[in-house]
């Protein structure tokens, strides 16, 4: 079969080859006009300092590269009639994709203002990197693309991520030598351990190595190229090498390459899904080398450009202060033949058109590249039936993320033949106590499975590796690609993502505002393992600092969620999985906890986001004295235990307990939709009672919440403040004061008249923490009235 596909290449016409090398100047051509270019798109007059930007934006050293690539993968598109996505990974590639897109056709559809002539050429042009236009990367404004190009890293993670359970698909995944240099995707190599050929598709990882970044040389072109191929063979991949300068002998290489490539995926894949999962295949990949900024100009004032790292941006970038480069600038563009490319109205020749793939075979039309045209809602058990039993508050116990962990199974069961829902973290599910999935399935891996191993299987749906980045990565590809899932991780570590989770966000808020972006699935995360119960593991597990990251964000994308108990975490979670377009961050703990609310008293609840628990309040009908508000299960708990000893100590005090679930509930209105208008917010917190707040945060991001209210100056927040090491889960609110003890002497302190009254309260509360002390350094445990509280208090 590889014999017949090399000569199947090696016959292609003359004529063909040349139009393909034509349609690659076409694309070269669009390519450099996006980065110089203001006026005279077809070069009919001769090139003046007018027809330039005034500032020089792009990235050109890669985009020759990407560009050959493309025209490549568009042959082998229509020979084989593939349902191709194109990922490119090299930085600010962006010059590349959109001329690619423009020449087949797709630019234009989805903006109708970038005509397919002389006109839309020119606006082509104005609008890259350019202010009101678009960026210089790959984005949501780029048709075909789903990875962001700003950022490197993570572009061959989107690719698995993409063809997790899309076995039709196949994924080109350009990666940039320099992008190749960073850790996530260094990573990513490894994704191939994931894959399974009988249900997944295929990832044609094409490493382009044109042996430079923007200053520097890159690792991988400098290492001898017996060792490259060994790398490779070590990840488990076959390398096949495309090199040379000469642009026939690397068209007819990547020509016969891509077709003995194809035939082996769809030989693996055929197996595969006649025979069974065997053994995990040998995966083909390309190792494409070529000069940097190839057909660029050579040399520029006695400097060599060409192949070098000074094409790395913009090869001719002072064209004002040396105008004899404007000739330069003309002759390289008219290398490119425009004449023979384009018509004189600027319409791009037909016959060499005709080489694009139609409709949505075009990678910029490929509706897995727009994801929520292809996503389907996903089929939600009723979260209600499995519902904790909760007849009187603070007197049952149960595991949150046990509880979750059976609904969650029980989506992946309801959409198994879909198979478009699949749950991700780092080495977590059974730590995090979602063990109930493996009721149904086991852990993803295509490597030697041996008799010990527990629940590992090549057609496990819970993906597990011990790397944040590549479980954040893959479910970014899974999500933008029309699918479903939850990324469960422990909350500390979540900062590894930090700045994924950025892009991810801003990739969101982009395509919000882009017509033909449809929605898709939220990204949802379950932050559990938390700071108030990592006391085993000591202070590296203890930070609850994602939430301040994410707050930075748009009001528009973020959801932040703290449910209490049990059935709260059912209804967010069920809310979660049914929402579209936002990142939500669930924190939750896994540990036994007292449960406060029945299902529908919490359903209630979460569909306000917050209120006053009447149950553990006593000022119904009036003002209350001190108004004691909490956000998580730990803070909640500690502010429960701090209300009973007010109501034994104050029996005349007025207490109003005001539970928080969904965080932006206390921004204003005008700043988050789910926030509380000035007016309610009073109601609730009133205008001039002290607030005691218990966070499960910093205690400043309560602050930068709410600091436009009017009661905001009576607001006194408890939270972590950076104290940790590891000892008991009550000493580690105590640590960071946000213990029931203290929370009672805050109370104190801030309600007028009771300081005086509050002496021997006062003496109570510090001798409790100092038997609290005695007892945990004697005995390593919380003390029993500590471990054994019950809320006990009736309402009145």
């Amino acid at each position: 079969m590889e014999t017949k596909d090399m000569q199947q290449v090696n016959q292609l016409s003359a004529e063909t080859l040349t139009k393909m090398h034509a349609y690659w100047r076409a694309a070269n051509y669009l390519s450099v006009g996006q980065i110089y270019l203001l006026d005279n798109p077809l070069l009919k007059k001769p090139l003046t300092l007018e027809h330039i930007k005034p500032r020089l934006l792009g990235h050109w050293g890669t985009t020759p590269g990407l560009n050959f690539i493309y025209v490549h993968l568009n042959r082998i598109i229509n020979q084989y009639d593939l349902n191709m996505v194109y990922i490119a990974g090299p930085g600010h590639g962006g010059p590349g994709m959109v001329a690619n897109t423009y020449l087949e056709g797709t630019y234009s559809e989805f903006f109708p203002n970038i005509s397919a002539d002389a006109l839309g050429m020119k606006r082509l042009f104005k609008q890259f990197s350019f202010p009101g236009g678009i960026p210089s990367h790959a984005a949501p404004e780029t048709p075909g693309s789903i990875n962001e190009g700003g950022e490197l890293g993570y572009s061959l993670l989107h690719a698995y991520g993409a063809v997790f359970d899309n076995p039709g698909l196949i994924v080109a995944c350009v990666i940039g030598d320099g992008e190749a240099e960073t850790g996530s995707l260094a990573a990513s190599w490894h994704s191939n351990k994931f894959l399974n050929p009988v249900h997944d598709g295929a990832v044609l990882p094409i490493l382009h190595l044109n042996g430079y970044k923007i200053a520097n040389p890159t690792i991988l072109a400098r290492i001898p190229r017996e060792e490259l191929e060994q790398l490779f063979y070590g990840y488990g991949y076959k390398p096949y090498f495309v090199e040379g300068e000469d642009p026939e002998q690397v068209h007819r290489q990547m020509a016969a390459t891509l077709d003995t490539i194809v035939n082996e995926i769809k030989n693996i894949q055929e197996s595969a899904r006649s025979n069974g999962f065997t053994e995990r295949p040998q995966w083909p990949m390309i190792i494409m080398v070529t000069p940097k900024g190839w057909t660029g100009p050579k040399e520029v004032d006695g400097l060599k450009i060409e192949g070098t790292w000074r094409a790395h941006q913009v090869p001719l970038a002072e064209l004002r202060e040396k105008p004899e480069h404007v000739k330069i600038l003309e002759e390289w563009m008219k290398s490119y033949k425009p004449e023979e490319l384009f018509d004189e109205n600027g319409t791009f020749n037909e016959e060499l058109a005709a080489l694009a793939p139609k409709d949505k075979r075009r990678m910029g039309a490929n509706p897995n590249a727009n994801g929520g045209l292809l996503m389907h809602d996903l089929n939600m058990p009723e979260f209600r039936k499995y519902a904790i039993d909760v007849p009187k508050p603070g007197k049952v116990t149960g595991e949150a993320t046990v509880i979750m962990g059976a609904f969650v199974r029980d989506v992946m069961k309801l959409n198994w033949k879909k198979r478009n829902f699949r749950v991700f973290g780092p080495d977590e599910t059974a730590s995090n106590r979602l063990s109930h999935l493996f009721d149904l399935t086991g852990r993803t891996f295509t490597g030697e499975i041996e008799e010990t191993d527990d629940h590992i299987s090549p057609d496990g749906r819970v993906m597990e590796v011990l790397s944040e980045n590549l479980c954040q990565g893959w479910l970014e590809g899974y999500l933008l690609t029309g699918r479903h899932g939850l990324f469960s991780c422990y909350e500390a570590f979540i900062h590894i993502v930090d700045s994924m989770f950025n892009q991810h966000a801003k990739w969101l808020q982009a395509a919000n505002k882009i017509s033909w972006r449809a929605p898709v699935s939220s990204l949802n995360y379950l932050l559990t393992s938390h700071v108030w119960r990592q006391d085993h593991n000591g202070n590296s597990h203890q930070d609850p600092g994602f939430l301040d990251i994410v707050v930075n964000k748009t009001a528009e994308i973020v959801r932040i969620y703290l449910p209490p108990d049990a059935n709260t975490l059912l209804s967010v979670t069920d809310h979660c999985l049914r929402s579209r377009n936002y990142i939500n961050v669930i924190v939750a703990g896994e540990q036994p906890e007292l449960q406060w609310l029945d299902m529908e008293t919490a359903v209630k609840h979460c569909t306000a986001g917050l209120g006053i628990w009447e149950w553990a309040s006593n000022d119904a009908g009036q003002e209350p004295d001190v108004v004691m508000a909490c956000a998580g299960d730990v803070p909640t708990l500690e502010t429960i235990a701090a209300v009973e000893i007010l109501r034994q100590q104050f029996p005349e005090l007025k207490v109003r307990v005001i539970n928080v679930v969904d965080l932006m509930t206390l921004q204003p209105k005008t700043e988050h939709p789910h926030g509380l208008s000035d007016k309610e917010f009073d109601a609730l917190f009133t205008k001039d009672k002290p607030v005691i707040f218990a966070f499960h945060g910093f205690p400043l991001l309560i602050h930068r919440l709410t600091y436009r209210r009017t009661n905001h100056d009576n607001l006194h927040v408890k939270g972590y403040i950076g104290e940790g090491t590891t000892t008991t889960p009550f000493d580690m609110v105590v640590l960071n004061e946000l213990d029931r003890f203290h929370l009672v002497g805050e109370v104190i302190d801030r309600v007028p008249g009771l300081g005086s009254r509050g002496a021997y309260t006062k003496q109570y509360i510090r001798n409790k923490l100092l038997d609290h002390r005695a007892y945990v350094t004697t005995y390593g445990e919380d003390m029993p009235e500590i471990r054994n509280w019950q809320w006990r208090q009736s309402k009145g």
